[in-house]
């Protein structure tokens, strides 16, 4: 049984996420409801990642080692809020999630076991967990997605504190509910203060942003013409040009790297953690050292236009290096404040 203690951060995480309405089941991609262990050769893994993203890599996976994947979609704060709720009676074996934040907050409770010396090596301390609890197994930049016919090059912002300012009114598009959002305001927190941060949420609310549910609706709407420019994570532009049948550069949307470390530069990991009932089940290690390797990394690189982040991994396409990229100063595992950064959003009015 969760002890008191950890009944009582669920709640107060699950309570903070229910605010802005994040917190529910999500759909399963079986029809499988037994909320027990699964039986052997099969493993659950609570994912944060979207399902047209990841399911043909969870397939590969299955193909190549015979163990299916019983997977449970939905965002990663919903499911790190789920996760704490559940508690010692989590049916979950790994936790996929989309950004280090959702990570973090389940490792803050102890959920997490410490993964094998060897899997964390593969991966540069900076996308790993200090504590080795989660590794990171693909990486995202921030950026500005502009439509390039709408805002010349030389007038996009230099920093993303600048798109507050009266000349941005009415053309920023942002999803609040998102949990690279979130992560990122968490890092303006880290990076900056709360002050900061609660500064340049009333900011944007003022400005009337453009509000969509996710990265993909603002990509095709700043790529359209019905917004001018949008904060989404880097590899969203890839996936939109492949859904369209055309390329990136075919694109009206383009992407902006902001420069000079600014904290709209933020590089995310997604990644995976294993519930510690799971520690010792050898099917959910191959799953991890999976996501770690050639076939997954070229998979990230080629298919969701991620950076890979496992040693000799190759750079996708159209985007820096990203050892080239000027990132803020912010350490990943300090964005594991998730509840704190959603009870701002909320305050914010950004999220009705």
């Amino acid at each position: 049984m969760p002890s008191p203690a950890r009944r009582t951060t669920a709640a107060v995480l699950a309570a903070g996420l229910l605010s802005i309405g994040l917190v529910g089941c999500g759909s399963e991609s079986d029809s499988g409801s037994d909320p027990g262990k699964p039986d052997d050769k099969t493993i659950t893994v609570y994912s944060g990642r979207n399902e047209q993203l990841v399911k043909p890599l969870l397939e590969k996976f299955t193909e190549q080692t015979g163990i299916t994947v019983k997977t449970r979609y939905a965002s990663s704060s919903q499911l790190a809020a789920q996760l704490v709720e559940e508690g010692d009676k989590s049916p979950a074996d790994a936790f996929f999630a989309q950004d280090a934040g959702a990570l973090g907050a389940v490792a803050k409770r102890d959920m997490f076991a410490a993964l094998p010396t060897e899997t964390l090596n593969k991966v540069p301390e900076s996308y790993r967990a200090r504590s080795g609890q989660w590794v990171g197994v693909s990486a995202r930049s921030r950026v500005l997605v502009y439509n390039a016919d709408q805002v010349p090059a030389a007038q996009l912002p230099a920093s993303v504190f600048d798109l507050t300012r009266p000349e941005w009114k009415g053309k920023v598009g942002v999803a609040p509910t998102n949990a690279s959002f979130q992560a990122f305001v968490t890092a303006i927190r880290v990076q900056h203060g709360d002050a900061r941060a609660k500064e340049f949420l009333a900011g944007l609310k003022a400005n009337e942003p453009q509000i969509r549910d996710n990265n993909v609706k603002i990509v095709e709407d700043v790529n359209s013409g019905a917004v001018a420019v949008g904060l989404v994570n880097h590899y969203y532009l890839g996936e939109v040009a492949k859904e369209q049948g055309t390329t990136p550069d075919a694109l009206k949307a383009k992407l902006h790297f902001f420069p000079g470390g600014d904290t709209g530069a933020l590089v995310n990991v997604a990644g995976v953690g294993v519930l510690k009932d799971s520690a010792e089940d050898a099917d959910v290690r191959a799953f991890v050292d999976y996501l770690l390797g050639a076939e997954a990394q070229t998979y990230f690189a080629e298919e969701t236009f991620e950076y890979p982040v496992a040693a000799g991994a190759v750079t996708p396409a159209g985007v820096p290096p990203l050892a080239d990229l000027k990132v803020p100063a912010v350490d990943l595992n300090d964005l594991d404040t998730l509840d704190a950064t959603v009870a701002l959003i909320k305050e914010s009015g950004l999220v009705p």
